[in-house]
């Protein structure tokens, strides 16, 4: 049995169910607005964020759910969504998970609609039900989220950015997103208790975790989902970059600099700096971080009961270390 399912298996009933109440959720009188709903959600990935919530709120409530999860993940997925849309319209992103983008298909102005769309009906599902303690949770990973992108642009600009800079930009463009579907799992069960804040922190351990390695596959020998470099010749500063741009002679890191800002088209030079980066340490570097963020989550969670909640959520945290892309 895959990993993904392995975990899924003591919220499978929850997620069958989630899914028919999430595309309920997104139904408007508007054909048009069908047709790409209806689109979105036959193109779905694993899932990962609603499977966060349910397993965070059974953790907290020993096994039990209620329609304040259900509506919670719907949420969550729904304003996920919206920001995903109007990412690929500004990437100019013509595909989405191996399919089309919406703005491939139906060009940015009504991508950005359609996102705006999402983005209400997540509000409204929330203000109609007084889940007003959710909505509060996934209006600030939101908030950071844009706060994250901007600052990344912003430093990229420079490339002047510190670990602890590095740290805040991935906990707000990353972690922050999985730390809101854990701590509304709990928050939809057990509102107002000290889980919704312990869940948080080990969904935003988990996001840092998955970020971290997210950057060594840029790293990698091995086809994963992107292709090797990318983050180079897309100036986008990493871990693995950031420790060794610290260390490096000034000579070392005028070249470095230098590669990336003014010669990252250039595949030989892209390949000598992804050397260099490996003979002085900075992937190494990077695991032990990574592998540092796994330990705390994994503390953090067997201060609960044993379960076959935890268990998935344990198998969750490994799995984010140890995926292939």
């Amino acid at each position: 049995m895959k990993v993904t399912s392995k975990i899924k298996l003591p919220v499978e009933r929850e997620m069958e169910l989630f899914e028919k109440k999430f595309t309920q959720s997104m139904s408007s009188n508007v054909p048009l607005l069908n047709r790409i709903t209806h689109f979105i959600v036959n193109r779905k990935g694993k899932q990962m964020r609603p499977m966060f919530v349910f397993l965070a709120a059974k953790l907290c409530a020993e096994g039990s759910v209620n329609e304040r999860t259900y509506r919670g993940a719907s949420v969550i997925e729904l304003i996920h969504t919206a920001t995903l849309v109007h990412d690929d319209v500004v990437d100019d992103s013509n595909r989405r998970r191996g399919f089309f983008s919406i703005n491939a298909l139906w060009k940015n102005k009504i991508a950005v609609l359609v996102g705006d769309y999402l983005l209400s009906k997540g509000l409204l599902l929330s203000i109609d039900n007084d889940d007003f303690d959710l909505l509060r949770i996934i209006s600030v990973a939101v908030r950071e989220m844009s706060e994250g992108e901007l600052l990344q642009i912003e430093k990229a600009r420079k490339l002047d950015i510190t670990e602890d800079v590095y740290y805040e930009i991935i906990r707000q463009k990353t972690a922050t997103l999985i730390a809101a579907c854990c701590s509304l799992g709990a928050a939809s069960v057990r509102p107002a208790s000290e889980d919704v804040e312990k869940m948080r922190r080990f969904g935003e351990l988990i996001g840092m975790a998955f970020q971290i390695k997210d950057d060594l596959f840029d790293y990698g020998e091995e086809k994963i989902g992107k292709p090797t470099g990318i983050d180079i010749k897309e100036q986008k500063m990493t871990l693995p970059l950031i420790h060794v741009l610290n260390k490096a002679s000034k000579e070392d890191k005028a070249w470095l600099i230098n590669s990336i800002k003014n010669h990252n088209k250039d595949r030989k030079r892209v390949r000598q700096v992804i050397d260099y980066v490996k003979k002085h340490g900075g992937l190494d570097y990077a695991t032990a971080q990574m592998k540092d963020f796994q330990l705390q989550a994994l503390e953090l969670l067997r201060t609960y009961p044993e379960s076959e909640y935890r268990q998935s959520l344990e198998l969750m945290v490994n799995y984010v270390i140890e995926r292939k892309k």
